[in-house]
């Protein structure tokens, strides 16, 4: 939808061809009873991605989005009974692990400091510069993020920068989570994934007004206002391309011509199904998928004052469960679970005194495990965690149920394997491994979406959209000077 607006803003008759029958793709919604849930992604950070939208449209992002700033990013439970909560205030959050760990407080700001450096002068050349095509990468600040790269963002995993950071295990545990924002294991990934907390910890999460979905409703309006026509319940077929050229889209056996196509499928399925290129999509294969998740949406018959809208209870051990996941790929005995809780911030979401959980665990993606088998183990298993911390009997306060898995959201979103992020970020060269936004050998297909540059969740998407616009600009201009 972002590139749609992008495009059509640009002069583009945009159409766009939807698989599901509404907008949004993994960012979904539904209720059971008197409960509502948001499906897929629960976090939201980098609001300024959707306001330039709106700026770039020249509409009145008040009309049709809001959303607030959390003052606790998240609430987490260590097994040792240690709380922490992580506010969105850098100061306050350095004093509270203090207080809490007795982790150094200057070590706790230093790190967010190099963070956002890191953020501001590397992840910024990775994230809104084709880092495929020289003309792109000419105008990022290349000499700024050569100078801010330290061999300890290259050469050491996440969890070696973080454990020769600070003192604290839980410091470190806390730190080594955000990995899992793109699918990775901490003990892997590089070092440049300390970047991530900056998003969230210097510039703070947000509530949208209404819940996740209300991002999906604000830009599908915002669509419709700027002429996209959108298509429900069509899935594409195939694009047609032809001497090097793409030609448009096959929808219900009938072609749609165009000169433009942009996929927002998952990569692999796009070179698989859309383009029958079997060489192309087994190429994609040899890199490592990244973690899918389990879900368990429980409507709740009680308030828990104790939790925030975003909650996290870490494994005792970590090494062993992201072990478990990348290597057996299984699930760990003993899961960190994460909790979002809707209801926290706006009313309607659940009953009065009533909660909506969204419970997640990370899991492997799938390869024919018995996701059934794994499910009530891991039910079982998340139940006596959150029993033992939250000091509750949890099974008869859930009220209504329902589940999600690998194989259901490889159904649901067409994700390969139910990878949430495609591959995942477990070697060093992985952000340059990525599919880059355009396809060399067929001029004008673009790629847009969590499984391609940039990456997955809501902000890396939102800025592949912003890529894909910027590479139809320069290559229309390219042949008006050819022409």
């Amino acid at each position: 939808m972002a590139t749609a607006i992008r495009l059509a803003v640009q002069g583009f008759d945009v159409t766009v061809f939807e698989k599901n029958g509404y907008p949004g793709g993994k960012l979904a919604h539904f209720t059971i009873g008197d409960y509502s849930f948001d499906a897929g992604p629960s976090l939201f950070t980098q609001p300024e991605n959707i306001t330039e939208l709106f700026n770039l449209a020249s509409e009145p992002i008040a009309e049709y989005f809001t959303f607030e700033k959390v003052p606790v990013t998240c609430k987490y439970f260590f097994e040792n009974g240690t709380v922490v909560n992580a506010y969105a205030d850098a100061a306050e959050f350095a004093f509270e692990m203090h207080v809490k760990t007795g982790e150094d407080q200057q070590k706790v700001l230093s790190y967010l400091r190099q963070s956002e450096e890191a953020y501001n002068n590397i992840g910024k050349v990775f994230l809104e510069y084709s880092l495929h095509r020289r003309s792109s990468l000419m105008k990022a600040p290349l000499s700024n993020a050569i100078k801010a790269t330290k061999k300890k963002y290259l050469f050491s995993s996440l969890n070696e920068l973080n454990a020769a950071h600070f003192t604290r295990p839980e410091t470190v545990q806390l730190f080594n989570r955000f990995a899992t924002y793109n699918g990775s294991n901490h003990y892997k990934a590089p070092g440049m994934l300390s970047l991530i907390p900056h998003l969230e910890l210097n510039q703070g999460t947000y509530y949208p007004k209404g819940g996740m979905k209300s991002i999906c409703e604000a830009l599908y309006r915002l669509a419709i206002k700027k002429g996209v026509k959108f298509y429900f319940d069509h899935p594409v077929q195939r694009i047609i391309n032809a001497e090097g050229r793409v030609k448009g889209v096959v929808v219900n056996e009938e072609n749609f011509f165009a000169d433009i196509v942009v996929s927002n499928m998952d990569v692999y399925y796009t070179y698989k199904h859309l383009l029958k290129d079997d060489l192309k999509a087994n190429q994609l294969l040899k890199q490592e998928r990244s973690s899918s998740a389990l879900i368990f949406y429980w409507g709740i018959i009680k308030a828990f004052p104790e939790l925030e809208l975003h909650n996290i209870f870490f494994s005792k051990d970590y090494e062993t469960e992201f072990d478990q996941i990348f290597t057996a790929k299984t699930i760990s005995a003993d899961p960190t679970v994460y909790i979002n809780i809707t209801s926290k911030m706006g009313p309607g979401h659940a009953p009065a005194n009533m909660e909506n959980w969204f419970v997640m665990v990370n899991a492997p993606s799938s390869e024919k495990q018995h996701w059934d088998d794994l499910k009530a183990q891991c039910r079982k298993a998340v139940i006596d965690k959150l029993n033992r911390i939250l000091k509750t009997d949890l099974e008869p306060l859930i009220e209504v149920e329902e589940t999600s898995d690998p194989l259901r959201i490889e159904q649901e979103t067409g994700s390969y394997k139910g990878a949430l992020y495609g591959t995942s970020s477990n070697s060093r060269f992985a952000a340059f491994l990525r599919h880059p936004n355009f396809n060399k050998a067929i001029k004008g297909l673009y790629f847009a979406g969590g499984t391609v540059h940039p990456g997955g969740g809501i902000p890396l998407c939102l800025k592949s959209a912003a890529l894909v616009s910027q590479l139809v600009e320069d290559d229309l201009k390219k042949l008006v000077q050819h022409h």
